[in-house]
């Protein structure tokens, strides 16, 4: 995570205890020159609906607001300033959480965007998109979704990959995460291990072709994602037995397999995937993000392009 100088944490006023500042400070320790800002977007509908006031009175009562929640976040910086760590704090006034740290992303260049996260219910899912995955699938910069829990030295790493993908972005998706691993597995003194998964045996084909053997097509479509597993992996100086591949849906195989493994963090990318693809199938990253014990760092290809508009300067 050297390349990670520039770091966004999103604050959670609801929490005491703000996990992801504390996990970005461990981000930012690595590297020499890391700054981090803690953004806290902040919105009170009533404020607009206030009809006695003025807009110039309103604008007053927001910026009290403001004023109050900055004084929070210095609050908790103030420990990490002492260390002579480079941090800065911001409160936004903004209706919609998403699109200001996009914008803030956008403008401001971060490298990172570090956020705390937590199940959501399948409610809330049905009715409303949860700010996570309106990051995972616009955020152009790498985000780091953590949950409660530590990294600790000589732990695990995760790196999931599509290594069956003939889609020249998702080769070059699959060798960013693996290098990502190899890099962040060295500075924290873990383990990196390489993850596959392919999808079981069609069950209409083995009712509509009597003579056919899902036993030996099995084995065939595991051989086969193994070999380019392998090649994958010896690619960057890994060994087989630093390799999984597993039958199953990623968003089933992958939660399971980090808690055999323990994992710390698990790696892997996002296409973007936004309007009615998403909504009709969804992105493997929103669907394991809700099964992780552990931390999730999610990466766009190299050429995605954010649909949110740049908020202009000034």
């Amino acid at each position: 995570m050297v390349k990670y100088r520039k770091i966004l944490v999103v604050a959670n006023p609801e929490e005491e205890l703000q996990v992801a500042l504390s996990r970005a400070v461990k981000v930012a320790e690595l590297e020499q020159d890391a700054e981090l800002t803690l953004l806290l977007p902040i919105y009170d509908f009533s404020y607009e609906m206030t009809s006695m006031l003025s807009a110039e009175e309103r604008r007053e009562m927001q910026d009290g607001v403001i004023a109050q929640r900055r004084e929070w976040l210095e609050q908790l910086l103030a420990p990490y300033q002492a260390q002579g760590l480079k941090v800065a704090s911001k409160v936004v006034w903004h209706s919609r959480p998403f699109e200001c740290i996009l914008q803030e992303v956008l403008t401001e260049g971060y490298d990172l965007v570090v956020k705390a996260t937590h199940h959501h219910s399948f409610l809330q899912t049905f009715i409303f998109t949860p700010t996570d995955w309106h990051l995972l699938r616009k955020c152009p910069c790498p985000i780091l979704l953590v949950k409660e829990g530590q990294w600790v030295r000589g732990g695990h790493i995760i790196a999931a990959i599509n290594c069956t993908s003939e889609d020249t972005e998702q080769q070059k998706l699959n060798e960013r995460i693996t290098a990502e691993g190899l890099e962040v597995a060295e500075l924290l003194g873990a383990s990196l291990y390489l993850v596959n998964t392919y999808p079981g045996t069609p069950v209409n084909v083995a009712i509509e072709l009597p003579e056919f053997d899902p036993r030996a097509y099995s084995e065939a479509i595991r051989t086969h994602h193994e070999q380019l597993m392998h090649q994958h992996a010896a690619h960057f100086g890994i060994g087989e037995a630093w390799t999984r591949v597993r039958e199953g849906l990623p968003e089933e195989v992958l939660p399971e397999l980090a808690r055999e493994l323990n994992a710390n963090l698990m790696i892997m990318g996002c296409v973007g995937r936004t309007g009615l693809s998403a909504a009709l199938l969804g992105n493997t990253a929103e669907q394991v993000v809700d099964q992780l014990h552990c931390d999730m760092l999610i990466l766009k290809p190299d050429d995605y392009v954010c649909p949110v508009a740049t908020r202009r300067k000034g």
